[in-house]
């Protein structure tokens, strides 16, 4: 049974205060499977009183207790994973074994964090005078609001919320509305592990209602976002007009640049799982492949073929190994991009459209020669289109990854130590792996450059964000 998905607002779960809801698809059948509460400006009004009543003794609960909380809820997700799980399929439509992946993950995160929160010293600094004593201590920012998407529903939300609480921050949580569930699962088991109900708040609207109320409160102090760069910048600007602190994860359009020295059955082993990976629908999915001349047959002749073998359907069908599109906008988007690509002159080389008339599902594809000019070269695919141009030389190659104003994740094969350094020196992108994909680790930094946004969502640089420091001088007399 999928279940309908309440507001948690100070310590309850509830209807929004006029009761509206939003129905959830099942991406793979088109059908309504639940509801999904809405909140009124007059719930955001509870959620904000609430952050802000509990700031105060939650900032004052020593790191090592905090720890033990969260570690709580590591555990209470590992132990509800197969529910979970099945909850997520249904509603965002990934294989179940994606679903199962994302929970355990999102568990170790939560651990890595509590870990984590201990370590956020401070510093003294040495003085110029005797008797002086020179601190920097580092004090939690206040009250966050966190904005998260449907494509990983728990993963991008459980980095927010546990940085702000490792820290003694208090958060709002606005949920996504595709895949509420789910991630009200990942909220639950926070409160049920002892997070004081006024200090975790969970909100689902109009994302547009929503930020534009939450996000000049006197009463948030911090926002973390991730989605679109289009909006993105437009809450970057709100913050910025409120003096607000931002983390933004923003959009992507992934390089993966398959040198001529490169193991190419191993590029193609590594890079087309990952763009196939919960249909593409991820922001450091490999985009454009840029393949060497001398290799461009082999690699082009192994991905297709991968391609070709992914088998589509129901996430909750133990065969599948990719599942629909998350709603219709997405499956109209993706449809698009590939039917220009192939007016713009590429060459398609498996998939280009959508399977059957029910669901979202869209075949795996890959097009080749894909000129510069078509869309798909440009704007963030977000789906499963790969597209594999050629090239000669090196500097053509790292022109190119850094041609467009993303600048999230980017992909190298090599087997040249020296060529390696240089890659990942040119290239102007937030994260770069080679020779193997080994991106957001709880432990490993995790954010962009450029249009793809600017802070930290892993590591302990996530911490930064959300701590403040202050400067401490006092004189013994």
């Amino acid at each position: 049974m999928y279940p309908d998905t309440e507001l948690h607002i100070a310590g309850r779960w509830r209807a929004g205060a006029d009761r509206e809801t939003l129905g959830v698809l099942n991406p793979a059948s088109g059908e309504t499977i639940g509801r999904c509460a809405v909140a009124t400006t007059a719930d955001l009004d509870e959620a904000l009183a609430a952050a802000s009543r509990a700031f105060p003794a939650w900032r004052s609960v020593a790191p090592f207790e905090r720890a033990k909380v969260m570690r709580k809820a590591a555990d209470l997700l590992r132990a509800r994973v197969d529910e979970i799980a099945r909850t997520m399929t249904l509603e965002q439509g990934k294989p179940l074994a994606e679903s199962r992946v994302e929970t355990l993950a999102a568990a170790d995160i939560i651990d890595w964090f509590a870990e984590e929160g201990k370590r956020a010293y401070g510093r003294v600094i040495p003085a110029r005078a005797d008797g002086v004593l020179q601190v920097a201590v580092r004090e939690p920012v206040g009250p966050v609001a966190c904005f998260t998407p449907w494509n990983f529903p728990i993963n991008q939300a459980v980095r927010k919320i546990s940085a702000a609480l490792c820290t003694g921050c208090t958060v709002i949580l606005k949920g996504p509305e595709d895949t509420p569930a789910s991630c009200a699962a990942l909220v639950r088991a926070f409160l049920d592990a002892g997070i004081p109900g006024d200090a975790l708040s969970l909100v689902y609207g109009d994302p547009e209602t929503i930020s534009a109320y939450l996000i000049p409160h006197p009463v948030i102090r911090k926002i973390s976002f991730t989605g679109s760069t289009v909006v993105g910048k437009k809450l970057a600007a709100l913050a910025g007009a409120h003096m607000k602190r931002a983390t933004m994860e923003l959009g992507g359009h992934a390089p993966a640049i398959v040198f001529g020295d490169a193991d190419v059955e191993k590029a193609v082993a590594v890079l087309a799982p990952s763009k196939f990976r919960n249909a593409g629908q991820v922001c450091v999915s490999p985009t454009r492949f840029l393949v060497h001349d001398s290799v461009f047959d082999r690699f082009v002749e192994g991905f297709t073929n991968f391609a070709k073998a992914v088998k589509v359907g129901d996430g909750l069908d133990p065969e599948t190994k990719m599942g629909p599109l998350v709603h219709g906008r997405r499956l109209d988007a993706v449809t698009a991009l590939a039917a220009d690509a192939e007016s713009s002159g590429a060459t398609l080389r498996a998939g280009g459209k959508r399977i059957g008339n029910q669901g979202n599902f869209f075949e795996p594809t890959v097009f080749t020669e894909v000129p510069l000019t078509a869309r798909i070269m440009n704007e963030e695919p977000f789906g499963p289109l790969a597209m594999i141009n050629r090239f000669s030389d090196d500097g053509e190659a790292l022109a190119e990854a850094n041609r467009l104003p993303y600048g999230l994740a980017a992909y190298a094969y090599t087997r040249s130590a020296e060529r390696a350094a240089r890659v990942s020196n040119a290239v102007e992108s937030g994260m770069i792996s080679i020779n193997h994909h080994g991106l957001a680790l709880p432990e490993t930094p995790f954010g962009g450059v450029k249009d793809s946004g600017y802070g930290s969502e892993g590591g302990p640089e996530a911490l930064d964000a959300y701590l403040v420091t202050k400067f401490v001088t006092q004189a013994n007399f």
